[in-house]
Parts: structure tokens; sequence; C-alpha cells
């Protein structure tokens, strides 16, 4: 599982020119399920988005995590982050799972940050969507659960 984080002062996702979900101070995360991903991918991933120290205390560190803001997440799939570009001109995705297998995984994560009592936000899954954010920092990070980066 692959995420890019953006640490966000503002973002809203628009599907078919309505705003399907919005966020204040908080995270966009960008999410991609690979094929094998399983739910052990998905439980590092929440707990280290939630938890990841990337919110400035008040000496100007970053030292304070999602949880301890109170911030909110606004969650949008994209198979596209399992785009490989290595050959040709034309990415291959033949990395990233097929929506039978990513909608369920994708669904989960949902649950798991939701759980963690923070407040949620989401894209549609396989929606075509502009997604607008204001970046704080900025602050923009990569994920991937088999740690690859």
């Amino acid at each position: 599982m692959r995420a890019v984080i953006q640490r966000v002062r503002r973002a809203s996702v628009r599907v078919d020119d309505m705003i399907q979900g919005k966020i204040t101070h908080g995270i966009v995360v960008l999410l991609g399920i690979r094929g094998s991903d399983t739910i052990t991918d998905l439980q590092w991933l929440a707990e280290k988005v939630v938890n990841l120290r990337i919110f400035e205390d008040q000496q100007g560190k970053m030292n304070r995590s999602l949880a301890d803001i109170d911030g909110e997440m606004l969650i949008i799939s994209q198979f596209t982050l399992y785009g490989d570009c290595r050959k040709g001109r034309r990415p291959g995705f033949s990395s990233a799972a097929p929506p039978e297998i990513a909608e369920p995984l994708y669904q989960q994560f949902i649950e798991e940050i939701k759980n963690r009592q923070v407040r949620v936000a989401t894209g549609i899954f396989q929606a075509t969507m502009e997604v607008e954010l204001v970046n704080d920092g900025p602050v923009t990070l990569l994920l991937d659960s088999e740690k690859q980066f």
C-alpha cells in the first residue's frame, strides 16, 4: 500500500462539480493499493499516518501528530501511485489492485482511520475527481507498507 500524504490548511474533492468531501487543518492522503496488499499493510499505514509527527509544536518543530492536533483527513483512492514509468511512454498499472480487491481495502482503510477518532472526508472510488488543497509548509511525504521508500 502506498500513500502520498500532504499536510494541509484545507482541502476538498469534487465529483461532477459537487463537493464530495472537505476538511480544514489536517492531512490529504492519496492512497494506492497493490494487488498483494493485506489487512496488515492497511493497519500499518493507518497507524503510521495518524501518528506521524508532521505538525509543528510551540517551538516550530515537527513534533505533533494528526491525533495530537485533532486534525482531519481527506482520503482519495489513487491507483496511479502504482504506475510504472520505467519503460516506454505510457505508464503500466499491473501492480495496482483491480477494483474488486482495491475497493474493499480502501473502505476498510477509511474505517481504520475513523476507529482512531479522526474526522474523515473522502472522494468516490473510481470516480474522476478534482482535488483542491492548500499545502501547509509545504509538507509532502511518501509512505509504502513494503518500505520501498
